[in-house]
């Protein structure tokens, strides 16, 4: 099968591992993974972004000898997203890590099921149970300012440059945050409704890094969501795109996950 809207990085190297720093909470035992060490490790980014976002941790996880994919996944729909997750998933040749960024944790949630799938990261993310109206539990939790520049253009979503260097990228230098500006992808409006059918985390090791200093997803909502996952958790002093400003923690919790951990 293939899908002519998906482009994939990929690499691998053999070298030496990484040591970074974070400070730890509870969470879930380090990960085993059935049918070998895990060396693999997918990447899938949020709303507002493209596989680019993950351009820093990468080198990291190359360096400690992981193959890394960075998905292109869509912002169309869950169901386009998915295919786009599976379809790198079958390309691994055993257990793999999968992470996800923002709306992204939606997407773990749902094809981390897949037997290949080892453990889950969720950066920052959205991490909802099978069938949950997410948009009803993230309005228990405050409006974040980003909501504000979302700005539709008939039934496209992209954020106004204000609200993504301020408050999506907030943390970051004013360069960085309007290169990423320049490459954000539209996000389809009905995609934040869309409902998963599984909730992965129910039965596989889960790991999650807040952003207490998040403006696109309440930090509240965030620790909450990892509580319940009972995910060994992580919390950094960081804005809502913490694998761009702290790339070093994030990928020694991507390491944790994948039993490289120290």
């Amino acid at each position: 099968m293939k899908f002519p809207w998906l482009s994939i990085v990929t690499a691998a190297c053999l070298a030496t591992g990484v040591a970074a720093g974070a400070s730890a909470q509870s969470g879930a035992p380090a990960s085993a993974a059935a049918g070998g060490a895990i060396r693999n490790v997918v990447l899938v980014h949020g709303a507002w972004a493209d596989g680019s976002s993950w351009s820093k941790v990468i080198p990291i996880l190359q360096a400690a000898g992981l193959h890394v994919t960075s998905v292109q996944n869509p912002l169309t729909s869950l169901a386009d997203a998915a295919a786009a997750a599976r379809w790198a998933l079958a390309q691994q040749d055993g257990p793999t890590v999968l992470v996800g960024h923002s709306w992204s944790g939606t997407l773990v949630s749902e094809v981390g099921t897949d037997p290949k799938v080892a453990a889950l990261v969720y950066v920052a993310a959205r991490a909802p149970d099978a069938g949950e109206d997410f948009v009803a539990l993230s309005g228990k939790f405050p409006t974040m300012p980003v909501r504000a520049g979302v700005q539709n253009h008939e039934g496209l979503t992209t954020l106004a440059e204000d609200a993504f260097v301020n408050y999506f990228a907030n943390g970051l230098s004013r360069q960085e945050a309007e290169a990423l500006y320049a490459v954000q992808q539209p996000t389809a409006a009905s995609l934040f409704a869309n409902r998963t059918t599984a909730a992965a985390w129910r039965s596989k090791p889960t790991y999650y890094a807040v952003s207490a200093d998040d403006m696109t997803i309440s930090p509240d909502l965030e620790r909450f969501l990892a509580k319940r996952m009972n995910a060994r958790t992580i919390e950094l002093d960081a804005g809502h795109l913490s694998m761009v400003s702290h790339p070093q923690e994030i990928a020694k919790l991507i390491l944790e996950a994948a039993g490289r951990g120290g």
